[in-house]
């Protein structure tokens, strides 16, 4: 019989307090849960000591994606004040090259008294006019000529987007270490409107002594976009539907992939996003093809892992889809008795939080 998983299912209590407001000083010095699927079994390290339970032969698959600075506080004609978030750029030509594209999706808040045709002025001749309104209270803007080029126009004037429960009140210290410390030490390509946080933990001499364990690196691209910000509403999970996402897989990762997987090698995914470009790639059983495209893949319980052998993920909000990704991999109750036991230890959760490495 076919059990309907529901929302509340995957909800947990935790303390405001266990919600990680500033990076650690020390990327790699945050703690790591180690869990083991088959028996829920469960030990505590320091991130650094990943590389020492990796093995020769793994492969780490890695999101190279670049968070870019796309949160503008701005006013309208009229005074008031609106914030925009920008997501993707409108045209799949902007989205090769996010720098030079005009036209942008974005939410904007408030939104109650928005309206096509508005201007939204940023100071210093940086304005955008709202050209049209798209489902899921999503809006088209275009960015209007400018004295300075658009894209150092917008690294002047925008935010790190992080989320909304991180707070920073205008502090233009902690802007600039956000822009640092919101971002892999690897990241290359620009286009995500959140950071795949699993990657945050990484240092370049920790992959290095990763890879020196005779362990192989590869990457992928997907940029994380508003999905990370939406809420699943329906108490019936399965009527969720994601936001799609671009991504994308050169064909040396895609063969290593590939041969790792003839070889019977473990593919170790870091973070949820590599995940859901891994698992929606698989053409069948576990191999994949390279190429760019979108998903939309919403991975819940239930859900036949083609690809992904183990993972490395931060903590995640409570009735979220990223919590119900990692459900489906580890098993709901492994993975909520494990949580409680991070709440009761103390671990620090979401962006800036601690990690697991589920095995």
């Amino acid at each position: 019989m076919c059990v309907v998983m529901r929302l509340g299912d995957f909800d947990y209590p935790l303390p405001k307090t266990c919600i990680a407001q500033h990076p650690l000083a020390q990327r790699d010095c945050s703690r790591l849960m180690m869990l083991r699927r088959v028996d829920g079994s469960r030990r505590h390290l320091r991130f650094f000591e990943i590389a020492e339970h990796v093995q020769p032969g793994d492969l780490l698959v890695l999101n190279d994606t670049s968070v870019f600075p796309g949160r503008l506080n701005g006013r309208k004609g009229t005074g008031g004040r609106a914030e925009l978030l920008l997501t993707e750029p409108e045209s799949t030509e902007g989205r090769a090259c996010p720098q030079t594209s005009l036209t942008w999706q974005c939410i904007i808040r408030p939104s109650a008294r928005m309206r096509v045709g508005q201007r939204i002025h940023f100071g210093e001749g940086f304005q955008c006019k709202i050209l049209s309104r798209k489902p899921d209270d999503m809006w088209v803007v275009q960015f209007e000529p400018m004295e300075r080029p658009f894209w150092q126009a917008l690294l002047k004037a925008g935010k790190t987007p992080l989320p909304p429960y991180i707070r920073r009140n205008g502090n233009v210290s902690l802007e600039r270490e956000d822009r640092e410390r919101y971002q892999t030490v690897y990241a290359k390509n620009i286009g995500a409107a959140a950071a795949p946080t699993a990657g945050l933990h990484f240092t370049q001499r920790l992959l290095q002594n990763i890879m020196e364990r005779g362990v192989e690196i590869c990457y992928l691209t997907l940029h994380v976009g508003v999905g990370t910000f939406v809420p699943v509403r329906n108490e019936n999970i399965t009527r969720h539907r994601m936001h799609s996402e671009f991504y994308s897989i050169p064909a040396e990762t895609a063969a290593s992939i590939n041969k790792a997987c003839s070889e019977h090698r473990r593919i170790i995914a870091v973070g949820t996003t590599v995940t859901r470009a891994l698992e929606h790639a698989a053409l069948s059983g576990r191999r994949i093809s390279a190429g760019s495209g979108r998903t939309d893949l919403f991975i819940r319980p239930g859900h036949t892992f083609r690809i992904v052998d183990a993972l490395i993920t931060n903590f995640h909000l409570p009735r979220s889809t990223l919590l119900m990704l990692v459900s489906a991999f580890a098993g709901r109750k492994v993975i909520l008795e494990a949580y409680r036991e991070a709440v009761q230890l103390g671990y620090r959760f979401y962006s800036y939080g601690d990690a697991m490495f589920i095995e």
